[in-house]
């Protein structure tokens, strides 16, 4: 092999050229509160598993998910939840062809985020 020297070769810039758009954002995010739900279905079966372990145990889960940061954990949950739910209908749409086009594609960004929001809101309003 030829004698190269590669430290001196100029590096991709990769990500950092790239302005970050709507849609990939909101790509990823879906990706981000799918696995963030992995995480909520144990807190949930970790407060199922402290109520039929022991009245002691449960009451120590049941501070814990109810205090602020419990609830506030609870709270972005249920954004993920709606979150993820939208932009999974927005892909169902996006495999019938409907709406691939750039324009569409941010206006169905913008109601995923917004709507997300919006039944968050009214979710905590009805509970």
């Amino acid at each position: 092999m030829a004698d190269t020297d590669q430290s001196n070769r100029p590096l991709s810039p990769h990500l950092t050229i790239y302005r970050p758009q709507l849609t990939s954002v909101s790509s990823i995010l879906i990706r981000i509160t799918g696995n963030a739900l992995i995480f909520c279905v144990f807190l949930i079966i970790w407060w199922l598993f402290a109520a039929a372990t022991s009245e002691q145990y449960f009451i120590f889960a049941d501070a814990i998910l109810t205090s602020w940061f419990g609830e506030l954990v609870l709270l972005c949950s249920l954004w993920a939840i709606w979150y993820h739910f939208l932009g999974g209908v927005r892909h169902l749409i996006w495999d019938r062809a409907i709406g691939l086009d750039l324009k569409t594609a941010e206006i169905f960004g913008w109601i995923v985020v917004i709507g997300s929001f919006l039944l968050t809101i009214l979710t905590v309003i009805l509970l």
